[in-house]
């Protein structure tokens, strides 16, 4: 095999991995060599110099799992099963097999000798991607917009269902990064809010709805992985952007622990299987070979269980990734799809050969990877994968991009169920009443004429896949583009569901569908009784660009000249509704205060019901409960962040100043008003807010964890005599396909790597298997198990004074009382169903972890002497009950 995996060498990766593999630092702090001012400040914007200088401590050896919490049984059976494998079925436990080299999107090696066949990953976040008879569900941001756990378990579990029925293990999501630190980043909409909380609950109700199913999940994308530009230098260069290597989140340990790891610690807590590296780089190391985030925050602070694997071609090297923390690499191939070569495959099993690799770290993966399969599944047996992500037809080729193995590649196997029905709840319960005015919504149908306009109200005209990977914005936006978008088995559009409405309840409908038709929006829309017009906004992954937007939006604006079309109809009609479908925030502070837009409605990115989910909200089948998952702002640079667009140097650094304050925390820090904030939504109904009640239990005192692992395991014995690993003899090799055997027994020649035995150092510890203290904050999935003590029961009366029944998310919000701390942050929120009169109670169990800050010295969580007030609101501007906790 050939590769360019340098099995022990810092000059693989050049000086960024250098930094990742120094043994200077003081391992009792993340960022031993700097301060940052903006938590000494009185401004928290104020972070005085660069970040840009910041690294990444090395922190090893990689943790091994132990079965900690619910993993015992799973972790007994992989034990069992990894002792009988040899060398080179554990390295094909690690490594794909090579891009578009079998079915899936990401396939491992298999173990035919144990009937146990390859394991199948497979995007994407909203659907099976790549194959046919499956459903689309709405996007991440949609089910954040619910506000309702249920929604996400149901939609989780329902995904997985389809993926298992394709015969997939591992469904690559959900995604909690992108958080959403800049309103225009391409992929926020795989994910659900840039609050960590919101995003952390339904992040962990999607991972275990999924994994009900029997259905890996991948929690992705680990970490600060918060635009799209400068992800990876080959196509940076390709759009004309010289680079030499993905672009770093600069920022501190505060940041970290308080934003973007938290919702991974939920997601730990409620047992994700794997988690997946992302492209960028964190404070100047590579995500997916940084010892810090991957040894040190992962699974040692929140004690994973499961592996790690890296996003495509995320994989930068191969010894020094391992050392790191990373399990498995995809797809397999090294620097480009379909190299022939790998930083894994032959050339770890030369990394174990040589020593480099520690065998108990190499059993550490399998064990890991193995029991993750367990904690899941039962049997080794299971289902074959029934269909090929590389295309439609029955019949092609097994190994589709070298051409080989001809056979029945696709059974066609439907496996969508009765989800339609899930699928159209979701679209309309996640859609936002933003505005309506004298009661406008719900509408009858029974108007004498509605109209509708728009582009985005109709279809594509080359149908609803008309677009690989929906890398367009023709017609509705039902679904955003990129590997995390699926194949529609239809899409139902506005126009089509309005009109069927309409005409069912006996009025009469017209529709323009092209926003340059301005003369003809207008003339209709002075007829109409009713003018509906709808709009939107795109965004998706970097390798496909849309109107000169690289996956990340160029503005806060809509798309398709819908602008205009809006001003024709609005002053046209004075009873105008404006729908947006939207990835994301938009400016609307000019329609909001448009006399004429008598409602305006977000409906996000809906899925394959889209026009059904927006018929039940118009015409009053569903009342809507949904509430923004962000801050819709008056001004773009209200947000105080935005993608970096234009690289600032050869390796673009992308300083995280603003910390923790994005979205409503940055607003409500500047004293910014929002056009509509976070945690908004009207109903067509009213609620009432009383009886605020605190109630303090008697919870004991935190304690760090104190305590060592066990000695690192190992399982099973190999020869290590390089010609016991050879290709075995008659074996017919797939071209470019990845082995784990080598063709020499000299080693040298079997890495065929230039730099092989080059002077270089292992950092200091990284094949240390003694006992290794555990993190203070760390003991269990999640972390120390005392964090997630209830302190206090808030609890409040919530009554529904209209006259129908409606569904209201109170929400809890606290002050952690410090100088330094966000005015107020989410801490919990419940969806409530009330029939008119009705009254029920809303009850937060405020843990220890909701009220602690993260100390930096410490590297622990600590309760603050201060003051914490609490308020219970209709969003995070309207407080309806405030108290103190006490």
């Amino acid at each position: 095999m050939h590769s360019s995996i340098a099995t022990a060498l810092l000059t693989v990766a050049g000086s960024v991995l250098a930094q990742d593999f120094s043994n200077d630092g003081n391992y009792g702090s993340p960022f031993p060599d700097t301060t940052y001012p903006g938590f000494e400040s009185t401004n928290p914007y104020a972070i005085a110099g660069s970040l840009s200088n910041q690294t990444s401590p090395p922190k090893y050896p990689s943790p091994w799992g132990e079965g900690l919490g619910e993993w015992g049984s799973a972790y007994s059976k992989a034990r069992a099963f990894v002792s009988q494998l040899t060398l080179e079925e554990k390295v094909n436990l690690t490594t794909g097999t090579g891009w578009e080299l079998d079915r899936c999107v990401g396939q491992t090696g298999s173990i035919p000798r144990l009937a146990f066949r390859a394991l199948c990953l497979q995007d994407s976040p909203v659907g099976v991607r790549d194959t046919d008879f499956n459903s689309v569900f709405p996007a991440g941001v949609n089910v954040a917009a619910t506000w309702d756990r249920g929604v996400a378990y149901a939609r989780g579990q329902a995904m997985g269902y389809e993926h298992k029925g394709k015969g997939v293990d591992v469904q690559l999501g959900p995604v909690a990064g992108p958080l959403g630190r800049t309103p225009e980043g391409g992929r926020n909409w795989e994910g659900f809010s840039p609050d960590p909380v919101l995003t952390g609950v339904m992040f962990a109700e999607t991972i275990k709805g999924t994994q009900s199913a029997g259905v890996m999940t991948s929690a992705k994308h680990y970490i600060a992985y918060e635009q799209e530009h400068f992800r990876l230098v080959p196509d940076s260069i390709n759009y004309g952007f010289n680079i030499t290597a993905s672009d770093s989140a600069n920022f501190d340990d505060v940041t970290m622990h308080e934003l973007y790891l938290w919702p991974f610690a939920d997601g730990v807590k409620a047992g994700c299987t794997s988690v997946m590296c992302s492209y960028n780089q964190v404070n100047n190391s590579q995500a997916c070979q940084n010892s810090y985030t991957l040894n040190y925050l992962l699974k040692g602070e929140l004690g994973f269980q499961g592996y790690v694997m890296s996003d495509w071609l995320g994989t930068n090297s191969g010894v020094a990734s391992v050392l790191a923390g990373l399990d498995m690499t995809m797809p397999g191939d090294s620097n480009a799809y379909d190299s022939g070569d790998s930083y894994f495959g032959a050339n770890l099993t030369v990394a174990v050969l040589n020593g480099t690799v520690p065998v108990w770290r190499l059993d550490d993966m399998a064990m890991r990877i193995m029991a993750s399969y367990y904690f899941v599944e039962t049997n080794t047996t299971r289902d074959p994968i029934n269909f090929s992500s590389w295309t439609r037809d029955t019949f092609s080729y097994e190994h589709y991009y070298v051409g080989e193995g001809w056979t029945q590649v696709n059974d066609h196997v439907n496996v969508r169920s009765d989800h339609a029905n899930l699928i159209r709840s979701i679209g309309a319960r996640s859609t936002v009443l933003l505005k309506n005015v004298n009661n406008t919504l719900p509408l009858t149908g029974k108007e004498p004429l509605t109209a509708v306009f728009g582009d985005d109200a109709g279809p594509n005209s080359n149908g609803p896949n008309g677009c690989p990977d929906r890398g367009c914005d023709d017609g509705t936006l039902g679904m955003a583009w990129g590997s995390g978008s699926a194949e529609l088995p239809y899409l139902v559009t506005p126009d089509t569901a309005i009109q069927n409405t309409v005409l069912a309840a006996g009025g009469a409908y017209e529709s323009v569908l092209s926003n340059g038709a301005l003369d003809k929006m207008g003339a209709l829309a002075r007829r109409a009784n009713v003018s509906i017009v709808f709009a939107n906004a795109d965004s998706g992954e970097w390798f496909v660009q849309v109107d000169r937007n690289l996956g990340d939006r160029n503005n806060l604006t809509f798309w398709q000249g819908a602008d205009e079309a809006i001003a024709m109809v609005a002053g046209s009609c004075n009873n105008t509704i404006l729908v947006v479908h939207s990835v994301g925030p938009v400016l609307l502070e000019k329609y909001a205060s448009n006399p004429n837009i008598t409602a305006i409605l977000w409906a996000g990115v809906p899925g394959q019901e889209s026009g059904n989910s927006i018929a039940d909200v118009l015409y009053g089948h569903v009342n809507p409960g949904a509430k923004l998952p962000f801050t819709i702002g008056a001004n773009r640079t209200d947000y105080g962040t935005d993608v970096l667009y234009t690289p600032n140097s050869d390796v673009p650094q992308i300083d995280f100043r603003e910390g923790v304050f994005i979205d409503y925390r940055a607003f409500d820090s500047h004293n910014s008003t929002p056009t509509y904030e976070f945690g908004f939504g009207l109903s067509y109904t009213t609620f009432n807010y009383s009886n605020l009640q605190i109630t303090k239990l008697n919870a004991g005192d935190y304690v760090p964890f104190t305590g060592y692992t066990s000695q690192a395991p190992t399982y099973g014995n190999f020869s290590t005599d390089p010609a016991a690993h050879l290709f075995p003899g008659n074996f017919s090799r797939v071209p470019l396909y990845q082995y784990p055997w080598l063709n020499s027994t000299n080693l040298t020649e079997a890495s065929s790597d230039p730099q092989y035995a080059a002077p270089g150092s292992i950092p200091l510890n990284a094949q240390n298997g003694t006992a290794q203290r555990i993190p203070k904050a760390g003991g269990a999935p999640g972390g120390n198990p005392m964090l997630y003590d209830v302190l206090y029961r808030v609890q409040a009366t919530i009554t529904n004074t209209g006259s129908v029944a409606g569904e209201e998310v109170p929400q809890l919000y606290i002050s952690r009382g410090g100088p330094h701390d966000p005015v107020r942050e989410l801490r919990g929120f419940e969806r409530l169903s009330l029939q008119p009169n009705g009254s029920t109670t809303f009850s937060v169990g405020v843990t220890r972890r909701d009220i602690s800050s993260w100390d930096p010295v410490e590297q622990d969580w600590v309760v603050r002497n201060t003051t914490k007030r609490v308020w219970v609101g209709r969003s995070s501007r309207k407080m309806a009950l405030e108290g103190v906790l006490a």
